[in-house]
């Protein structure tokens, strides 16, 4: 397997700054719609309003609509539906950022699909984000460390052995 040119050490690091970003981000987004989840379609049965006529934050119950599918009765915004939206949209932009890092480090196409489910796992995302940051983190260091060791030695240096 090819491995990055020296020349996109740069865009790696760059790279890797953005995917944790992200992977943090959607991580906690992903926490945020698992809780959602669970209080919508257990038997708990709300979803998490702003404003209206519970307040600042209140929650709503959820009833069984005429079509058969759960229904809201609060009013005010939606921020269950919001955080679905969220996540979803933001979702986009953390596969974005795994295929920058993927691409750039040429890793095999199973190692993008490791980090695509970060984004859909619970807490996966932060247990791939630190393992990336280490293992890009070591692997530049180390191809830097051999890039120096190879510059130091010059031609004059090696005409003599």
């Amino acid at each position: 397997m090819p491995e990055p040119k020296a020349a996109s050490f740069p865009a790696i690091r760059g790279a890797l700054k953005f995917y944790q970003i992200a992977s943090v981000i959607t991580g906690v987004m992903l926490l945020l719609l698992v809780t959602e989840m669970i209080l919508k379609y257990t038997p708990i049965h709300l979803e998490l309003f702003a404003g209206g006529s519970g307040g600042f934050l209140w929650f709503a119950p959820v009833v069984e609509g005429v079509h058969g599918g759960l229904e809201s009765t609060g009013n005010g915004l939606n921020l269950s539906m919001g955080i679905l939206v969220a996540h979803g949209w933001f979702y986009v932009v953390y596969l974005f950022a795994c295929f920058r890092v993927w691409s750039l480090m040429r890793w095999p196409f199973l190692r993008f699909i490791m980090l695509a489910l970060g984004g859909v796992v619970p807490f996966l995302s932060f247990i791939m984000e630190t393992r990336v940051a280490r293992e890009v983190k070591a692997y530049l260091a180390a191809r830097e460390a051999s890039s120096d060791q190879n510059s130091s030695t010059t031609p004059a240096t090696e005409g003599a052995r």
